[in-house]
């Protein structure tokens, strides 16, 4: 080898050290998964089915960060902080574990399987985060429009704002994700008690007609 082709040999090995030295370093990041407490309960089954979609979200909210509104309308999120599913997928199977438990609705299926039902629970995620007030307290939000739907025509049967602030004593990570997992109980047990009623409404009209 020439010496012209050993200095350039030398210098390329270089370069790739060089650049691989001044490489950023990946931040370490936390996994969450959504905690939950809700009971089993025992109740009498309904006769219909259901199948659980996972819900519309804007761009900040369709990701597994954890999300933070700091202060007016500036949305950020937790350092170091994900959740262990991007956020409609959360919300999807909260919902789902919700009626589990519940076990009124026991014919379910979620969006993936594709599956007819003879109802759907649909909606928009609106708010999933937790918001610093102007006195100081902090907050999480959940913000779910749902909407029951019927399976084969796809018409909207009745639609519903739910939205539940559950307050928070610290501001760790930790705490806030408890926060979360205590307001999607919450949000969970509404949207169950409202499926249900309206779902057995729907079947009610359906054998009178």
């Amino acid at each position: 080898m020439t010496p012209s082709l050993r200095w350039l040999a030398l210098a390329g090995s270089l370069g790739v050290v060089s650049a691989c030295s001044i490489l950023p370093q990946s931040e370490p990041v936390d996994i969450y998964r959504l905690p939950v407490e809700q009971a089993t309960r025992s109740a009498t089954p309904v006769q219909w089915s259901l199948r659980l979609n996972k819900p519309l979200a804007s761009e900040t909210l369709a990701g597994p960060r954890i999300a933070v509104v700091p202060q007016g309308n500036v949305l950020s999120s937790y350092k170091g902080a994900r959740w262990s599913d991007p956020v409609p997928l959360l919300v999807r199977n909260r919902l789902l574990d919700g009626f589990q438990r519940d076990g009124r609705v026991q014919r379910l299926s979620a969006d993936d399987s594709n599956l007819q039902a003879d109802y759907e629970l649909t909606g928009e995620l609106q708010a999933f985060q937790s918001e610093y007030q102007p006195d100081g307290k902090v907050a999480v939000v959940i913000r779910y429009d749902a909407r029951l739907v019927q399976g084969r025509s796809q018409r909207i049967l009745d639609s519903q704002r739910f939205e539940v602030r559950q307050p928070l004593a610290d501001t760790q990570v930790s705490a806030v994700v408890t926060g979360f997992g205590a307001a999607a109980d919450r949000l969970s047990a509404q949207v169950v008690d409202w499926t249900v009623a309206h779902g057995n409404q729907a079947q009610a009209q359906a054998k009178n007609q």
